[in-house]
């Protein structure tokens, strides 16, 4: 890195020439950011549940269920069926469970996987470390990154072979769930007149489940069609996953959008609509996603752990800890990971003959991310053929202020001449008539409306879940949590017996493979059930001390405050409250174990193996010692 062979005095010296003004990109970030900025009083988004959308949150995958109310008890009741709490049901059946339940208000089980069925979905992790379970159920996947419905197949197959089909609540939503002292049961009730109890609960309630419109002056005005992408409207569209979407023939489609989601639809609408436009705030990183087909030597499946094995390797190569050639993955995550977190600090350490200042640690991390982006939107110029939307196309923000998005087909979809990208200048688009959508002034009249606008964010937890929970003493969880989340390891809360979380709360941050960290979850939630089991306790619930203890780490982590300055640098987005977020706790998933997931997950392992279930208050046991 060093340009040339005299000894370097400064920082500058070290990182030599560039072949970019430094301080010039960073006033263009600023700008691009500012200018994004909703200084307004009202919400960009709103829930997608109100007057002419109320449908959006219904379920067209399934058709109307009846059925008896149900007022029996079970040891397990836990409330989501996607990832989350599949594998906590999976886990604790290999705990020795039973008698589990799963409410989830789909059809089926998948979570997000079953409700999101738009043309060309799929995954953005590697399936080998994101479909869970894969030693378990000895499935292999078919492609390198899988479709929408081998994942949904895939939470299917976890269903059956766990035996968490026979008691499962589909089409049921949760509305209260209520601590019983007198039983030390939970009750919890349902929309269909359900009273069911339950000695534990477990609260698996993702975070992609709400979809959120943007809140446009005469949204619901407008006479043509619209739907959001996570309720997929076929009967319109015609054709399936695969493609086939015959009835856009003709037809001027609108994507709202251009982030994870729009990635993924444009090429696949671009195929058949008579015109397209993609109305576009702020662009996304779009890096190679190399997507193809996989057999069963993709990956060495015969040694026992070998799923365990290669996300602790994905994981370790986006913290630094492994080298390149340590990489089993080898995708675009390790790739660029590497370069942002391989900063070679003490290589510049020991050319300037001292330590970095905070100051040249982070001008040192602002080149390399500055080159990296550099490299990123010099990649849309050499797919993109039109100079003026390859320009709009390309981002300026850090790298990790938006999620990173990986497609191999998305920017080659602006060079079909029926497809038009409509930029916004970061504003978003003006209003709607009956017939067009309007920006600047100007028309563009559309048949269709598709909304990939993603879910809401940012929100409280029980407005997440959707229903209150009532714990020791008549408190309800919003009330405890009125000045904070307060957990401990993001799983568990005093005044709330038998009961869990699982999912986003406390835990550690940069999960970038979400269902690797609900695993993980999962397992540790199954230890301490089994442990009940074995030892004969009845409730369990961490003391106020040791909820104290824990939050007090999560809330003094050293690097809450630099996370926040780095968010307050970017896009707005969700990940920052659209730029709002003026405290740690107001960022996307709130405040998180600070010193990296790999060590998040040690110290669950490590809590696991003393076997003193330290900090936890044990009540009508037979016996507690190990």
């Amino acid at each position: 890195m060093i340009a040339s062979q005299s000894k370097p005095t400064n920082i500058e010296d070290f990182i030599g020439d560039l072949d970019f003004d430094f301080e010039e990109l960073k006033r263009r970030y600023d700008i691009e950011r500012d200018r994004r900025i909703n200084r307004g009083s009202a919400p960009l988004y709103v829930p997608a549940k109100d007057g002419k959308f109320a449908n959006f949150g219904k379920d067209p995958w399934a058709p109307p269920l009846t059925r008896p109310a149900l007022h029996d008890h079970v040891q397990v009741i836990i409330a989501g069926g996607g990832f989350g709490g599949l594998l906590a049901g999976a886990r604790l059946r290999e705990a020795g469970y039973t008698g589990i339940r799963i409410i989830d208000e789909g059809g089926d089980f998948g979570g997000t996987w079953y409700w999101n069925r738009y043309p060309g979905l799929m995954c953005d992790v590697e399936a080998h470390i994101y479909l869970p379970l894969l030693e378990e159920t000895n499935y292999a996947p078919r492609h390198r990154y899988a479709y929408g419905p081998e994942i949904f197949e895939h939470c299917q197959r976890i269903g059956r072979q766990y035996g968490l089909y026979d008691k499962a609540c589909f089409q049921t939503s949760i509305q209260a769930m209520r601590w019983q002292e007198d039983t030390q049961r939970w009750l919890v009730e349902t929309d269909r007149g359900d009273r069911m109890t339950a000695d534990f609960v477990v609260l698996a309630c993702g975070r992609q489940s709400l979809p959120k419109l943007p809140s446009i002056s005469g949204i619901d005005v407008f006479a043509g069609h619209a739907f959001h992408s996570s309720r997929w409207d076929y009967n319109y569209t015609k054709g399936d996953h695969s493609g086939g979407l015959t009835g856009l023939s003709g037809k001027r489609v609108a994507v709202v959008g251009t982030a994870a989601t729009a990635v993924q639809i444009v090429p696949a609408v671009a195929k058949w609509a008579k015109e397209l436009y993609v109305f576009q705030r702020t662009p996304s990183t779009v890096g190679q996603r190399d997507n193809c087909e996989t057999g069963p030597d993709w990956t060495d499946m015969t040694k026992p752990g070998w799923q365990r094995a290669r996300q602790y390797n994905w994981q370790c190569m986006l913290e630094g800890l492994l080298t390149p050639e340590d990489d089993m993955v080898r995708d675009g995550w390790t790739a660029y990971f590497g370069r942002l977190v391989r900063i070679p600090e003490a290589e510049a350490s020991a050319a300037l003959g001292r330590p970095l200042t905070k100051e040249e640690r982070k001008m040192l991390a602002e080149v390399i991310d500055f080159r990296l982006m550099n490299e990123i939107r010099a990649r849309v110029d050499t797919i993109v053929k039109d100079p003026e939307t390859a320009a709009t196309l390309q981002p300026y923000y850090r790298w990790l202020c938006k999620r990173p998005c990986f497609h191999d087909d998305f920017l080659a979809s602006f060079n079909l001449p029926n497809v038009h990208l409509v930029d916004t200048s970061g504003c978003g688009i003006e209003r709607f008539t009956p017939t067009a959508m309007v920006v600047r002034d100007k028309a563009y009249d559309v048949d269709c409306v598709i909304f990939a606008t993603g879910f809401e964010a940012g929100i409280g937890y029980t407005r997440l879940t959707g229903f209150e929970l009532w714990g020791r003493g008549g408190i309800t969880l919003s009330e405890h949590w009125a000045q904070g989340v307060r957990t401990v390891h993001g799983l568990m809360t005093d005044r709330f017996p038998n009961c869990f979380f699982v999912g986003g709360n406390q835990h550690s941050a940069q999960a970038n493979n979400a269902v690797h960290l609900l695993d993980e979850q999962a397992e540790h939630v199954s230890y301490i059930l089994g442990e009940l089991k074995k030892r004969e306790i009845a409730t369990i619930e961490p003391s106020v001390a040791a909820v104290d203890d824990y939050s007090e780490i999560i809330r003094t982590n050293p690097g809450s405050e630099d996370l926040l300055k780095f968010f307050a640098s970017c896009t707005p987005g969700y990940f920052n409250a659209e730029g709002k977020a003026t405290r740690s706790s107001e960022l996307f998933g709130g405040l998180r174990y600070g010193a990296g997931p790999m060590a998040f997950f040690k110290m669950l392992k490590d809590w696991r193996e003393s076997g003193r279930l330290e900090g936890m208050v044990l009540r009508n046991a037979k016996w507690v010692t190990p």
